[in-house]
């Protein structure tokens, strides 16, 4: 069972992510600000986390050096201030569409910086690393389909959505000029080159302070008040400011609470374990759970270029883990092997040390 925590831990992250959008979609088709909403919900998770924070690593927490903080600061504004902030911003100038298949190449980005990094290697020769690279164009193709191809139409399973709501703006091509929509297209690659560093560097530091819940608590204070100044600059409405008994006050307490404190937690505990590239890998699951939950919750038409996109993604999922865990396995079995030649050769070393004759008698 041990073994299969990590993999676990992916499928909740990603369904507590696929939540997180349709609850948001719901929220800004309202008229919510997305600053405004990006700072509650970094502030709901700061105060949901201090209790736990000083319930199980008040006493065996790691000391907290100023430069181990400066780091953990410079990561919330890379990965969540700056990540998440210019991501909704990219959407006004492009697409829904554009950017949901954007953050689908997350994986490859990820990968891309940990090898740079030397944090994960690649070897063409051999069958594991084969089937990691192809798992890569896969999910590259299933990205592609997703974006490009829409197909015949499968009518919604119901009528009546959970949330009352029902939008097609997001299946519509986004009416903008060329200079915008290159400028959102930058904005994207910057969102996503952000989020995958992050993902990358909270490994190395990790490393370094190993308490993740306080790890992640000091995230989430950095990135709340970095975006209450993002927030308030942007906007100056008192109105936007405010939370009623809505769905708007649900979403910022589901965001907060499971996004930002839950699944941050869940994911710098399997970073740690498996690496940046593991974890950034289930991103695809994300869509397709989203996907599904459209089709019962909002009632959305889904397209045959999703579904096709989606087994895609799955194949090319299955193929970079199938690659780590054979790589691992090799890795586990090298190490045995080396170990258990070293044991012999100093047994060797010991016998013939103890049948060599006296110098003196």
């Amino acid at each position: 069972m041990g073994a299969k925590k990590p993999y676990l831990a992916v499928i909740l992250i990603q369904t507590i992510f696929a939540g997180m959008n349709l609850l948001s979609k719901a929220v800004f088709n309202g008229g919510m600000n997305n600053y405004v909403f990006m700072f509650y919900r970094q502030l709901v998770g700061t105060v949901f986390l201090v209790p736990l924070v000083l319930i199980f690593e008040r006493k065996n927490a790691t000391p907290l050096s100023f430069m181990t903080f400066c780091k953990i600061f410079m990561l919330a504004f890379l990965g969540i201030t700056v990540a998440m902030n210019v991501y909704y911003l990219a959407l006004v100038y492009t697409s829904a569409t554009l950017g949901a298949a954007a953050m689908n190449c997350l994986p490859v980005a990820t990968f891309f910086f940990a090898v740079l990094l030397r944090m994960e290697k690649v070897t063409i020769r051999t069958t594991p690393g084969i089937a990691k690279v192809a798992g890569l164009i896969v999910c590259m193709a299933g990205v592609m389909t997703l974006s490009f191809y829409n197909g015949p139409q499968m009518k919604p399973l119901t009528h009546h959505p959970f949330f009352g709501y029902h939008n097609n703006q997001d299946h519509q091509p986004h009416v903008s000029s060329g200079k915008n929509w290159t400028l959102g297209c930058f904005l994207l690659f910057i969102s996503i080159t952000s989020w995958s560093l992050w993902l990358v560097l909270q490994a190395q530091v990790l490393k370094s302070y190993p308490s993740k819940l306080t790890f992640t608590n000091l995230q989430c204070l950095s990135s709340a008040i970095q975006s209450f100044f993002v927030a308030i600059a942007f906007e100056r409405d008192p109105h936007q400011w405010k939370l009623g008994w809505d769905l708007r006050l649900l979403t910022v307490v589901y965001c907060g609470t499971m996004v930002t404190g839950v699944s941050y937690y869940l994911q710098a505990w399997v970073i740690e374990k498996k690496g940046p590239v593991f974890h950034a890998m289930s991103t695809p699951l994300n869509l397709i759970i989203t996907i599904v939950c459209s089709m019962f919750l909002l009632g959305e038409v889904i397209s045959l270029g999703s579904l096709l996109g989606g087994i895609l993604l799955i194949a090319g999922l299955y193929s970079v883990l199938w690659g780590k865990c054979k790589e691992q396995s090799i890795d586990i079995r090298g190490g045995a092997q080396d170990q258990a030649e070293k044991e012999c050769t100093e047994l060797k070393e010991a016998e013939v040390a103890s049948s060599e004759p006296p110098l003196f008698v």
